[in-house]
């Protein structure tokens, strides 16, 4: 019978890889610390009690014996949360009545603990998890997170939860799903279990698991709902990760998984960006990335840890007045290194250095790039893509996109002595900047135009299937040319128009002189820009969108 097979003592759970040492993500498991457990809180240490301690761990390290259960129905879920409901209560009241007196209400330890681990099969069946709500067990399971014996009780808890919000499970009853985790929320699940986190040792093996699966439980919910993510950051998740991922302690799959939740929890979400500036969050993630100015990760997962470092700022960095805490904060001096250093981190650099300058908001960043030289660095890496960025996976058009993003935003916001120094990097040697921004439109023209050809073949064969092309489907063609290689040709063209106005003679005769050898147009150039200006300032005021629409088609008319 698959619920009597599934009803073992060592946790009726959800088949998955419980003996390995990977958990259901992939993730390697904490291997830190002691393999023995502490003692309760406030348990006297003598001889007696130490024996009665450890009779009790064996115990539950020896029972593994298949208990007889009986079909899973809604009548014997009620009946087994009735049943843990009791334990619960009992052994509540007996440590109240003999706290000094662990012998005499260990064996009600031991009972709630079993009766927990006969809850996991409950999480085969999300259908019936409104039992758990309208029975209040949710509300006990949370009470119990603070309970006294962290060695017993407390990783029992967490990884009933974690069965419980297993992510694939959720999705099989949504209905259930949804009043699960709205229980849980009541409950402020968030902090209890943040608080709990604080407690626990992690240089014990089963305390450092514990931290890794509550992160597991909120990676959960985050992802069934994300948006919890605002209200789970502000009941202390956001400072506990901060605290753990800057604590001097070794690397390890705590550390990673941090840095995994914290850029979750980031993700398209202004509020928690903007806590996460409030907490000093820039400067951890600055003073962490530090560490791989000149060293490359030593591993692969340590790897992943610095690029969710390095992603979670370019989020923060979404926010103006993150890029404001980021400047002081001597950002842009570290990612001007580590260009120049030539590790692992370069290439994630790049796209912090795009992220800061973009925009008016990034007007202070492009002037405080230059000060410290970055042209110096940047011009370099826009004139040839490094083959080591290849190797690191990095695609050339990633490359490109970043550093004529970083270029055409310079041209934007630069000012007075700074714009000088920048267009006079266009006039050196011959121009030789300006040959290989041509080059770099031809290349994208092509690419794009290749796209269209296949695009506009598949909407000839849609009419002719008598299908419709509405807006979604235009958009999705829209993304599609974007991928192709549509918003680099988009930025190299608003480079060229930018130097084109910028005075110089030399630049725009340069410009007009190998559109007209290459066979280009002016009036490709115009298409392209107009196309740009379209779609321009997404997400931000009109009046933002007005006024730079304006601005490009006044560059246009002297183009």
């Amino acid at each position: 019978n698959h619920f009597i097979e599934i009803l073992q003592y060592d946790g009726a759970k959800r088949p998955r890889e419980e003996e390995s040492d990977q958990d259901p993500r992939g993730r390697q498991k904490p291997q830190t610390g002691r393999d023995s457990g502490r003692h309760p809180e406030g348990e006297d240490t003598d001889n007696d009690k130490g024996l009665e301690k450890k009779k009790v761990l064996e115990k539950l390290m020896d029972s593994d014996e298949e208990q007889e259960g009986e079909p899973l129905d809604e009548s014997s879920v009620k009946k087994m949360i009735l049943t843990f409901e009791k334990r619960s209560y009992k052994n509540q009241e007996l440590r109240i009545k003999f706290p000094d007196n662990p012998e005499k209400f260990m064996d009600s330890e031991l009972d709630l603990n079993d009766i927990i681990q006969e809850m996991h099969v409950i999480a085969t069946m999300p259908d019936l998890y409104h039992l758990l709500v309208e029975l209040n067990a949710v509300q006990s399971l949370l009470g119990l997170l603070s309970h006294e014996n962290t060695d017993i009780l407390f990783s029992k808890l967490v990884d009933l939860l974690q069965e419980l919000t297993d992510i694939d499970t959720l999705h099989e009853s949504e209905e259930g799903a949804e009043v699960l985790i709205d229980a849980l929320l009541e409950g402020q699940v968030v902090a209890l279990l943040v608080q709990n986190m604080e407690r626990l040792d992690e240089q014990v093996k089963e305390e450092a698991d514990g931290v890794y699966n509550t992160l597991a439980i909120i990676e959960n919910m985050a992802e069934f709902r994300p948006g919890l993510c605002t209200e789970a950051a502000q009941q202390g998740l956001m400072q506990w990760l901060l605290k753990r991922i800057k604590a001097k302690m070794p690397f390890d799959a705590n550390k990673l998984y941090c840095s995994e939740i914290l850029a979750i929890l980031l993700q398209n979400n202004d509020n928690t960006r903007e806590l996460l500036g409030e907490l000093d969050g820039i400067d951890v993630l600055l003073q962490q990335l530090s560490v791989f100015k000149r060293h490359n990760p030593a591993t692969a997962e340590e790897q992943e840890m610095m690029e969710n470092l390095f992603d979670s700022l370019c989020s923060c960095l979404m926010l103006a007045a993150n890029r404001d805490r980021f400047l002081k904060g001597e950002g842009l001096q570290l990612m001007n290194l580590m260009l120049r250093e030539k590790k692992m981190s370069r290439t994630s650099a790049l796209k912090v250095l795009d992220h800061s300058m973009i925009g008016p908001e990034g007007s202070d960043n492009c002037h405080k790039f230059v000060d410290i030289l970055g042209l110096r660095t940047i011009f370099p890496l826009f004139m040839k893509t490094p083959k080591k960025m290849k190797k690191a996976g990095v695609s050339e058009k990633e490359h490109e996109e970043h550093v004529c993003s970083i270029i055409a935003s310079m041209l934007r916001n630069l000012k007075a002595q700074q714009r000088s120094r920048l267009l006079s990097k266009f006039t050196e040697n011959d121009c030789e900047k300006v040959d290989r921004l041509m080059e770099l439109h031809f290349k994208y023209l092509e690419a794009v135009q290749s796209a269209d050809k296949r695009i506009e073949g598949e909407k000839h064969d849609m009419v002719r299937r008598g299908e419709i092309i509405d807006d979604a489907i235009e958009d999705e063609f829209y993304l599609r040319r974007l991928d192709a290689g549509l918003f680099v040709l988009q930025l190299v063209c608003c480079i060229m128009v930018e130097i084109s106005n910028a005075g110089i003679p030399q630049l725009q005769q340069r410009v007009h002189q190998i559109l007209n050898l290459r066979g280009g147009s002016v009036k490709v150039v115009r298409h392209i820009m107009r196309e740009y200006i379209e779609n321009i300032g997404d997400g931000k005021s009109d009046e933002f969108r007005e006024s730079e629409q304006k601005r490009i088609m006044e560059l246009l008319d002297n183009f």
